[in-house]
């Protein structure tokens, strides 16, 4: 069993795809109401060790366990139901629906469908419904998207669309949240909207973050911790200031000559 404080913890993970090793003996623990940094150059596994957490690619060594519980080859669905949701690196929105139709539906892991259920409805499904629909509400509220509640997805801007899909995740009133590449396109104002949006998750609404970004300002601003993946293997972890300071992190990212320089 991991420790009391560690919302997560990584033991041994490794993944991989026919010859290729995507991620190898990774080893992470995540603490309650951290906002934690995975980082690495393109193809250095994150995302790969995201969906090893998730479910959508089980490890095939170590083991992942959510709050002291191993969830190792669980299927995303059941991930799901112990409080984890994602963002994922390309949007996934319903093109067709509107902004408030899209975060209604990160409730399905709180809806209980059925027969009986649709046949009763005035008296056990609506009263779910309105409850449901008060919450997303105070969602659109908290992620400031009153004024395009009712607009269809596909007509929003980047960063509209980036701030429907983080609003989609809370709606499902996670305790443990990953975010894949949340900036990615945006410009400065909306990068910086974002973060605080993330840090106001944390900080409202007590959830635990584990962020993957590209943006470096982002990361070291607002991450307790980070960690960096260098093909499939941990070369660096601890407060992102010394983390970003470490020869083997520079010269991942920038490569040895211009690193030596």
């Amino acid at each position: 069993m991991t420790g009391n404080t560690h919302i997560l913890e990584c033991r041994g993970v490794e993944r991989r795809f026919g010859g290729l090793v995507a991620v190898s003996g990774v080893d992470l623990q995540i603490d309650r109401g951290e906002i934690f940094g995975l980082i690495g150059p393109n193809g250095s596994g994150k995302t790969t060790m995201t969906n090893a957490i998730t479910g959508f690619y089980p490890p095939q060594k170590g083991h992942i366990f959510l709050r002291g519980e191993d969830i190792t080859g669980f299927a995303p669905y059941q991930v799901a139901r112990r409080g984890v949701a994602r963002t994922f690196q390309n949007l996934a929105l319903f093109n067709g629906m509107t902004v408030l139709e899209n975060i209604l539906l990160g409730r399905h892991v709180h809806m209980r469908p059925g027969v009986l259920r649709t046949f009763l409805y005035p008296w056990l499904a609506r009263p779910e419904e309105v409850r449901n629909r008060a919450l997303v509400e105070d969602i659109i509220d908290f992620m400031q998207l009153q004024s395009v509640r009712h607009t269809p997805v596909e007509s929003l801007p980047l960063g509209l669309k980036k701030r429907v899909e983080l609003a989609r995740a809370l709606a499902a009133e996670p305790s443990f949240l990953i975010l894949d590449e949340p900036m990615a396109g945006m410009n400065q104002e909306e990068k910086e909207y974002m973060a605080r949006f993330i840090l106001d998750a944390r900080d409202e609404q007590g959830v635990t973050v584990l962020i993957i970004e590209h943006h470096m300002d982002i990361i070291t601003g607002i991450c307790d911790r980070i960690l960096v993946l260098s093909y499939g293997e941990v070369i660096s972890s601890g407060m992102p200031r010394d983390v970003m300071s470490d020869p083997r992190v520079v010269q991942a990212y920038l490569g040895g000559a211009h690193a030596a320089a």
